[in-house]
This record gives structure tokens, sequence and C-alpha cells, in this order.
């Protein structure tokens, strides 16, 4: 988009003209009158206000004849301006609190024509910018609605027109904070879901990459963030679809509990970093939230066995969830007997995902494959369980050939370490497994068994691994912004007075400065 030249920076009248003796007499007594017709201000610097009754065409008479008079170097200008305050100090007054007003009046006038200079040519920027730009509001707003957020705030302060769309509820209807977990607090969060209020579809918060070994990185977010949620009886709450929050610590359950029983409506949750599993956690999911298709817990710390009354909880929920199909829980103490309970309680669920479950050891397997020949299970995931056996997987395999999991498409049981062995203490990392005959006689399946040694430096995740490096490169992308605008404090000192002077004409609400 064109943009205007010689923005106004400093008070440049231009012109080269030969400063002749009438011209600087002339300039002297305009001056002389601009400085000297007003009174002292009454209220402090930056707060001028309209006295009512003030003669308004006197003062825009005076301003206009400041503004008109003929083009003068602006070297002859400003040593007009330095005699012109000299000797209006020296006849003010011996008094040194006089003079220091005329000073403080001098510069206040000045500031005030800057100030004013700049709103001018913001407002011209923005008819340019509207007459330039070929798209109308509606499809503008419609564009900035399929941006993420932090895309969407950077063209938000471009100009005043991409200001007033992207203040558009439509804009806010997909949260996505994730890119930056680094600034947004919950005073962020809490403005973007009261500005997309009965659009509010998603919501993205937290980091997605976990930063090892320090907190110092760590969000600036916990689970009461999301309180806004419950304002108006939970109107905000019921609009939302989606909702995923990566690595809020601490977690406080009774404010996530309260959050999601006012999000009867959700249909993709995922939660990952937490340090606790609790009942009242799959009680509050039961009670309020049995649309749910998708479903994403991960815990963070040492993983310990999964409690017997927070079992019967999360296998009440999934069977209580009719509409389930995509199942995760990374790092969970499920014992073989809670794995197949949730297979087999949920008959649509067709992505289950239970990698690096530290008790599992692969029985449930033969099990599941006895009593739901028919199940809809199309993928099945075991990464890096560390106690999963291989003679479990390999009774798996035969059961797959003899024709059972007809839906089965896709299994996963890879692991860094490689599989348990029949000898104990013993790993396994080049298993026996039929693959050759599994590729011919069930084609439709990719079976991937890969145990990489640990020269070869090949690690396994959990988690999407495309989304995660799309994610890592945007962080690395602001980690190079951020070292390019500390090695130069000075200039960022003072864009930052100007950005933040033209935040606060464009109404933004909290720092943008925070998302860019």
């Amino acid at each position: 988009m064109k943009k205007i030249k010689n923005e106004p920076g400093s008070l440049d009248l231009g012109g080269g003209a030969i400063y002749k003796q009438h011209s600087r007499k002339r300039l002297r007594r305009r001056i002389q009158r601009w400085v000297g017709s007003m009174d002292p201000p009454t209220q402090s610097h930056n707060s001028v206000r309209t006295v009512p009754g003030s003669n308004h065409s006197h003062t825009d008479l005076i301003i206009s004849s400041f503004l008109s008079f003929p083009d003068s170097s602006p070297i002859s200008i400003s040593n007009s301006f330095d005699r012109v305050l000299d000797r209006a100090l020296a006849s003010a007054s011996a008094d040194e609190s006089v003079q220091d007003r005329l000073v403080d009046r001098t510069l206040e006038l000045a500031s005030l024509l800057l100030d004013s200079t700049r709103r001018c040519f913001r407002k011209r920027a923005s008819v340019h910018n509207s007459n330039s730009w070929s798209l109308p509001p509606e499809l503008t707003i419609k564009v900035f609605s399929m941006l993420d957020t932090k895309s969407m705030m950077q063209a938000a302060v471009c100009c005043t027109m991409f200001n007033k769309c992207a203040m558009d509820r439509l804009c806010y209807s997909h949260i996505d904070l994730t890119t930056s977990a680094r600034y947004a607090d919950k005073g962020v969060v809490s403005t973007m879901i009261n500005r997309a209020g009965k659009e509010l579809r998603s919501l993205k918060l937290g980091r997605v990459v976990r930063t090892a070994g320090s907190d110092s990185a760590a969000p600036l977010l916990s689970g009461s963030c999301l309180s806004p949620l419950a304002y108006n009886h939970g109107f905000l709450g019921s609009r939302l679809r989606s909702l995923r929050l990566y690595n809020l610590r601490p977690i406080k359950y009774r404010s996530l509990c309260d959050a999601l029983s006012v999000c009867p409506n959700i249909t993709d949750l995922r939660i990952v970093g937490l340090y606790n599993l609790t009942e009242e956690l799959f009680n509050s999911l039961t009670k309020k939230c049995r649309l749910i298709e998708h479903l994403f817990l991960e815990t963070y710390g040492y993983p310990r066995t999964l409690e017997s009354k927070a079992g019967s909880s999360l296998v009440e929920f999934v069977t209580n969830c009719p509409n389930l199909t995509s199942l995760t829980l990374i790092r969970f103490g499920l014992t073989d007997d809670w794995a197949r309970n949730l297979a087999e309680s949920c008959r649509k669920l067709k992505y289950l995902n239970l990698s690096r479950s530290p008790t599992i050891k692969g029985r449930f397997l033969r099990e599941l494959g006895l009593s739901c020949k028919e199940n809809l299970l199309k993928t099945l995931i075991l990464r890096s369980c560390p106690k999963l056996q291989e003679k479990e997987v390999l009774e798996f395999c035969n059961s797959l050939l003899t024709g059972n999991f007809k839906s089965i498409r896709q299994i996963d049981v890879s692991s860094n370490s490689g599989l348990a062995s029949s000898d104990r203490g013993k790993r396994c990392n080049k298993p026996n497994f039929p693959l050759e005959r599994l590729k011919e006689e069930r084609s439709d399946v990719t079976f991937v068994a890969d145990f990489p040694s640990t020269s070869s430096g090949k690690r396994y995740g959990v988690c999407d691994e495309e989304e995660l490096r799309l994610i890592e490169m945007m962080e690395a992308e602001d980690d190079e912004v951020d070292e390019e605008d500390d090695s130069d404090d000075d200039t960022d000192d003072v864009s930052d007075e100007d950005e933040s002077e033209n935040d606060d004409d464009m109404g933004m609400g909290f720092d943008v400065d925070y998302l860019l």
C-alpha cells in the first residue's frame, strides 16, 4: 500500500528563498502574537482543555496567520524563534517562576501543534488507504478473521481503517495466543474474549513447546485466565467449540473445572501440562462436556499409576461421550484393564493414543481383539511405553492376521529404548514380527515398529509434530527480532513512545507491542 511521504516529525516549514527584511519583521510580529496572545496555562502539561466561552475564531486566526507566512529557510526560522523567545523572557519579569511558566507554555503550544499535525497526517493516510484498498470493510473483516491472532494484531496497527476492521467481533472468533505466550497475560486474554463476544469459537493459550530446565520463560497465564468465560452466566463459554491449553502452570483445578462447566458445547479439548489427575476434572467433563469429539490430555512430571477413583471417572466420562472419536492420553499411568475399558466403552472411537504410559504392558491388545472384533478403531499409537512387551505386540500382529480389527489402519509401537523382552531386565530392539506377511495379507494396514539406537539421535514425540515445528519456527523468528531490538535500545525508546501515542489514539485497549 502506498505510504504518504514526509511524515511530520519536526517543524520543517520548507523553503529556500532569500530571507528579506520585511519577511523577518512580519515573522517576528506573528511569533510574538502567537506566544503572547494566550493566557498562561491553569492546568498541567498535556491536559489543556477548551475553556467555555473562549474566542475560537480569534485563536484560529492567530494560528492560521502563523502557518501562512512565506517560505523561509529552517535556520532563519529557528534564529527568529530564539530571538523572540529571548526578548520575551527578558521583558517578562525578573521572577524566574514567571519565565519558567513562559517557557513551559511555549513548549506546550509547540507540542500541541506537533500532535495536531500528526493526527492530520494519520487522517490523510487513512483516507488514502481507504481509497486505495480495493476490498470493502465486510471482506476485509472476513480476511482478518482467517489470520492468526498475532498477524491480525499486526495488521490492526497499520492504519485507522485496518484498526476499525480489526475491532469487529468476527476477527476474534478464533483466538490463538500460543505464538505470543511470553507477553499474553490474563488482561490480554480477558480483552480478547470480551471482544469476541458471541462470535467466540476457539481459544488457544500457553506455550506449545515446553522450555526445559528453567521456568524463566514460563507463560504468564494460569488456569484462572479462563474466568471471563463464566461472565454473564457463562454466555461466552457456551459459544466455545475448541479449547487448547499448553503448559499453563500452575493450573488450579477448581478454576479449570469452573471454566469447563460453562462450556457445554465444546467439541475439541486439549490440555498439555497437567500435574495431577483428579476425579474432579473427569466428573466435571462428564456432567458438562458430553459433546466432546476430540480429547487430548498430557500429564507433566513423573507419571504415576492412575488412582482407582480417577480411573473410574475417566471411564465413565468416555462412556457418556457418544461423539468421542479421538482420545489421546499421554504419560497416563494406565493399567491394561483401564486401557481395555477405555477402548471398549466408546464404540465410535477411531483414534487412540496412549504413548509414554509407564504401566501398560500390552495385554489389553489381546483381550481387545477377542472382545471387539468389529471395533471402529483405525489408529492405535503406543510410542515409548517402557513396559510394553514384545510378546504382546507379536500376539496383536497375529490377531490382525486372523481377521480381528478389520477397521484398523495404523499401528505405531516405536520406542527409543525398544520393547520389554520376555527375559527380565532386557530390552529388544530387533523384534521378530511377521511384517512381510502382514503387508501381503493386510496391505491396508501401516505397522510402524522403529527402535533407533542411541547413536542415531532419532527420537519419537507424541504430539502433533508438524504443529510443533511450525510453532518452533515462529518462536525462533521472534527471538531473532528480540535480539535486533535489544541491540538498538535508543531507537526503540523513541519508536515505543510514538507507537504508544498512536495506540492511545486508536483505542486498542492494551499494549499491542506485546503481541508484535
